[in-house]
């Protein structure tokens, strides 16, 4: 796969988990089937399939705690009323902080506001950014804490 650009192959790989949450979503196919399609959409070389197929079984796996840590950021807002592609974009990016290890929190965060910026509403990118600043400062502060 050539990179052009800014457009790194995990960026791709990040995108076809968003995809690959949101089709787990709105159809409840096999998840196995959905990863395999996001895999087949396009050609990934074998680095990108394995930060695929991680990133997709973190965020399936953590989906219920990841909400949990929204939930705690949202203040005078309700969790169903986050756009859906909101949620799992965020759902992917703690699920990546959190157990991705070879990824920093900091290019998590930053990856998570450039694909809501070209995926989701004007407000998102900023609204991301919120939640996961602070989820980011409150993981920052559990390892100090446990140290």
């Amino acid at each position: 796969m050539i990179t052009t650009g800014n457009y790194h192959p995990r960026r791709a790989g990040r995108e076809a988990v968003l995809q690959a949450l949101y089709a787990y979503e709105i159809t409840g196919e096999d998840r196995s089937k959905i990863l395999q399609d996001a895999l087949d959409r396009r050609p990934y070389d074998e680095k990108t399939q394995k930060f695929i197929s991680s990133l997709f079984d973190s965020a399936m796996d953590h989906k219920d705690w990841c909400e949990e840590k929204i939930k705690k950021r949202l203040n005078n807002w309700e969790f169903d009323r986050v756009a859906l592609l909101d949620r799992l974009l965020l759902v992917t990016a703690i699920s990546e902080i959190y157990f991705i290890d070879d990824v920093p929190p900091k290019v998590s965060i930053s990856e998570a506001i450039e694909i809501a910026k070209q995926y989701s509403t004007e407000d998102s990118s900023s609204f991301v950014n919120g939640v996961l600043d602070n989820v980011y400062k409150s993981m920052e502060k559990e390892v100090q804490e446990n140290n």
